[in-house]
């Protein structure tokens, strides 16, 4: 029951049930009159729906500016200290970069990673502050804990933009990472099929294979990146590679629909609940020695 009415209740008693109705019809009556002056009062429904958007559009603005990193300070007085200049490779600050190499500061300053701010600008893609690092001789192959350079975080964050800036200072696009993955491997696993295209055409290694012997194709079938098979495939990509375990692109697709078969046909019954009636025939409970283990997928990496 309504807490409101327990409290009219305890102050004023129960009321009869046809006393109750009366009542509230009244309140709706008064309700819908007051509803209709609020219409009349700002203009009709029209102007209602204006309102409305108005609000939600403020709604939207804020949200907006809460996501949106502090503005610039017009000018930047005192040192910028190491940690605030990668910080600003991130969030795009030009004024703070510009500030910390006028001062002095090396354009390959790094953090515990190795990493630079030519490698985070690369990341988010921030092509002033790119420029600005490689005009004031950043190296620009400098490898992180990971043996990664922008290129690879490039790839990551899929500007193709960026390749083509970071190629065109001298980049290397074959260097291998600590996985011995080449820009080309990362590009197929976040699926970046623009700059896939773009290193096809430069004519790069395209069966070129990781520590575990995997090519980008294998990476391409694992992660069941369709668009990019199909572009590997049609410039060249050997389907009869095999990797350190001994597995060609087409193995890894035997080996998924198998493993996703046997997922199916052999899924373990939700705790409590009884077997359906027949399964013990139809293979989707059974005794544990028939069923057998899936085949195991190459891990990714």
């Amino acid at each position: 029951m309504d807490m409101l009415v327990l409290e009219d209740e305890k102050h004023h008693g129960a009321q009869s049930p046809a006393l109750q109705k009366v009542k509230g019809q009244e309140r709706v009556r008064k309700t819908s009159l007051d509803l209709r002056r609020e219409i009349i009062d700002v203009g009709g429904i029209q102007n209602l729906i204006e309102l409305r958007k108005k609000r939600k559009q403020k709604k939207r603005e804020a949200l907006a500016a809460s996501q949106e990193p502090p503005p610039e300070p017009e000018e930047i007085t005192g040192p910028v200290e190491e940690e605030t200049f990668l910080k600003a490779a991130v969030e795009g600050k030009m004024k703070v970069i510009e500030k910390f190499l006028a001062d002095g500061g090396s354009p390959d300053t790094c953090d515990q990673f190795r990493r630079t701010a030519l490698h985070r600008a690369s990341l988010e893609g921030h092509m002033e502050i790119l420029e600005k690092l490689l005009e004031r001789g950043a190296t620009v192959d400098f490898q992180d804990r990971l043996d990664c350079t922008a290129m690879h975080w490039a790839c990551r964050g899929g500007h193709l933009e960026v390749v083509k800036l970071l190629q065109s200072r001298g980049a290397d696009t074959n260097i291998r990472d600590k996985l011995l993955s080449t820009p080309l491997h990362v590009a197929v696993r976040t699926g970046r099929v623009e700059i896939v295209q773009h290193f096809l055409s430069l004519g790069l290694d395209i069966n070129a294979k990781d520590r575990e012997g995997d090519s980008a194709l294998h990476d391409a079938v694992r992660l069941n990146r369709y668009k990019i098979i199909k572009l590997l495939l049609l410039h060249g990509a050997d389907m009869m590679t095999k990797n350190l375990a001994g597995k060609t692109p087409t193995d890894l697709v035997q080996l998924w629909q198998a493993d996703t078969r046997q997922a199916l046909e052999h899924r373990e019954p939700e705790p409590g609940s009884e077997p359906e009636p027949g399964s013990e025939q139809n293979g989707l409970e059974g005794p544990a020695e028939s069923r057998q283990e899936p085949p195991q997928l190459v891990p990714a990496q």
